[in-house]
């Protein structure tokens, strides 16, 4: 199954939960102007209530998911929503030239897109499709820096150092 071969549902939005190796993921997928898309990617804790994929997109982000975790150079080619501002699509842009096994920090990337280390801190934090676009790759100058969320911080920490590692960035 591939991207382009995928079956349209009449259902507008759907969202799914997955386990994954440091909890689980939940993914939402739309229909936008006759396409499929995937709008939205969480990171969820282990006790998630796990939902099926209730369609292809989602069943093949759920197959690439598991590639990913195998395979950790795995590039994920996923139709996604369009999302952000010109400043969030710079920095998600500049992201996915971060190769698997390393890390920049947010002034490193601050300074190749002009930006300033906040501005692109705020930007991986709003990141809606964390795991493709792998804002997890971004770290601060003095350590891991990053995925502080308001719910479960200790959480999204330890998703980011999994992520991390599997890739052999740390």
């Amino acid at each position: 199954m591939t991207a382009s071969n995928l079956k349209i549902t009449p259902n507008l939005k759907k969202y799914c939960v997955m386990s994954a190796p440091f909890g689980c993921l939940g993914v939402e997928t739309e229909l936008i102007d006759g396409s499929l898309m995937i709008s939205k990617v969480d990171y969820l804790p282990p006790d998630a209530v796990l939902v099926r994929p209730s369609n292809d997109l989602a069943k093949l982000f759920a197959m690439q998911c598991e590639q990913y975790f195998q395979n950790p150079a795995f590039v994920f080619d996923l139709p996604v929503k369009p999302a952000g501002t010109l400043h969030q699509q710079k920095v998600w842009n500049a992201v996915q030239d971060i190769q698997v096994g390393n890390t920049q920090t947010y002034g490193g990337l601050a300074k190749k897109i002009q930006s300033g280390p906040r501005a692109v801190g705020t930007a991986c934090g709003s990141n809606p499709y964390p795991l493709i676009t792998p804002c997890h790759r971004v770290i601060s100058a003095q350590g891991i820096g990053g995925f502080m969320k308001e719910n479960h911080p200790g959480f999204y920490r330890q998703v980011k150092l999994w992520l991390l590692k599997h890739e052999g960035a740390l």
